[in-house]
C-alpha cells in the first residue's frame, strides 16, 4: 500500500470469479458501502466485481481487506491512486449482466486469456519489429492519451470490438499485446483474439496504471482518461507529452469533458480558457439549447442525463 499521507485514495480493481448471487450481493454490498463511508462505482455480475471507489486510507484498507476475506473475491488486486479529495459524491453499486458490456457471454477469462505480462516486459517488448501494442479501449479514451505506435480502434464503447477485428487479420501471426486503463477489457478482448486464430497474445497486467508503477510511464503519449471526477491522470513520469488538441483553439491539451448540452453530453476535448468561454460546450448550437446545465468547470457530472440516457435507449 501506498506510503502516501495524502487525505485519500482511489482504488480501481477488478476480479472475475462466480458470483452467481450476484443481483442480490450488489444490495447488500451497496448497505455495507454506505456503512463504511466510501463512494464511487462498484458492477457485480455473475461474471466477477468491477469497482472505482474512493475514501480515507482507513476505509479503503478496510475495504480492501473485507473484500478479500470473501472466498470469492480472494486474490483481487487493487490499483491505489493517493488523492487530496474524494474522487466521486456518492456511492453506486448496481448489477449488470457483464462487468464491462461486449457481448461476449460465451469468453470466460478464467478459462483463457492472453498472456499476463508486467510494464517492464511490456516494455522491452513493445519495441521488437514483430510486436503490435493495440489499445482496446473507446475512442475518447485514445485521443486523451495512449502508447507511442499503438492501434487504436475507432470504437465508441467495448461492445464494438468484436466487429473491428475482422479488420486486423494481417496482425495474426504477430505478437499482440493489448492494453486497457485496469486490465478488465484486456482479458475479453485477448481471449476473443485467441479464438479468432490470434496465436501469440499478451496483454499488459493491470493495464495502463500498472505499466506505469513498474516503468514511470515511459512512451505513453498524453494522460490517461479515468473514471471519476479526476476525469484524467497524468501518467508519462519520463518523456511526459500531450496529443489531445482543443477542440475551439486547436492547443494540446490534457482536458476531456462532457457538453454542458444534456440533450448532446458528447465528449471532447477543450483548454480550461475556450471551455470556460464555451460554457462547457462543444458547440455554439449547444450553449443556446434549453437542456444547458452549469457548467461545472471540470465537464464531468457525477448523475448521468436522463435526456442521454432516453437517447441511448432508442
Amino acid at each position: 500500500m501506498s506510503q502516501d499521507t495524502s487525505p485519500y485514495q482511489v482504488l480501481a480493481y477488478y476480479f472475475y470469479t462466480r458470483v452467481p448471487d450476484a443481483e442480490e450481493f450488489a444490495i447488500h454490498h451497496l448497505k455495507y458501502c454506505q456503512q463504511l463511508g466510501i463512494v464511487g462505482r462498484i458492477y457485480l455480475a455473475q461474471e466477477g466485481i468491477n469497482g472505482t471507489i474512493s475514501g480515507t486510507p482507513a476505509q479503503c484498507a478496510t475495504y480492501m481487506d473485507d473484500l478479500n476475506s470473501d472466498p470469492r473475491f480472494t486474490g483481487v488486486q487493487f490499483k491505489i491512486d493517493p488523492v487530496n479529495q474524494p474522487a466521486f459524491n456518492r456511492i453506486h453499486v448496481r448489477y449488470k449482466k457483464e462487468l464491462v458490456y461486449s457481448g461476449l457471454k460465451t469468453i470466460d477469462p478464467n478459462r483463457r486469456t492472453g498472456k499476463h505480462i508486467n510494464g517492464e516486459t511490456a516494455q522491452k517488448m513493445m519495441h521488437q519489429k514483430d510486436v503490435v501494442l493495440l489499445d482496446v479501449r473507446s475512442n475518447y479514451e485514445t485521443r486523451l492519451g495512449k502508447f507511442k505506435n499503438a492501434i487504436t480502434l475507432d470504437m465508441e464503447n467495448f461492445r464494438e470490438f468484436p466487429d473491428q477485428v475482422k479488420n486486423l487479420e494481417s496482425l495474426k501471426d504477430k505478437k499482440v499485446i493489448t492494453y486497457c486503463t485496469g486490465g478488465i477489457k484486456c482479458e475479453k478482448a485477448s481471449a476473443f483474439l485467441l479464438e479468432n486464430g490470434f496465436k501469440d497474445v499478451y496483454q499488459m497486467h493491470n493495464g495502463i496504471i500498472g505499466y506505469a508503477n513498474d516503468t514511470g510511464g515511459k512512451d505513453f503519449e498524453g494522460v490517461l482518461y479515468v473514471f471519476d471526477g479526476r476525469v484524467s491522470v497524468p501518467i508519462n513520469q519520463v518523456n511526459p507529452t500531450l496529443i489531445a488538441k482543443c477542440l475551439a483553439c486547436g492547443t494540446p491539451t490534457s482536458r476531456n469533458l462532457n457538453c454542458a448540452n444534456v440533450t448532446c453530453n458528447d465528449q471532447f476535448n477543450m483548454c480550461e480558457a475556450c471551455a470556460d468561454k464555451m460554457e462547457g460546450c462543444c458547440s455554439n448550437e449547444c450553449m443556446q439549447a434549453e437542456g444547458k446545465r452549469t457548467y461545472n468547470g471540470t465537464g464531468f457530472y457525477s448523475k448521468p442525463p436522463v435526456a442521454q440516457a432516453m437517447k441511448g435507449a432508442k
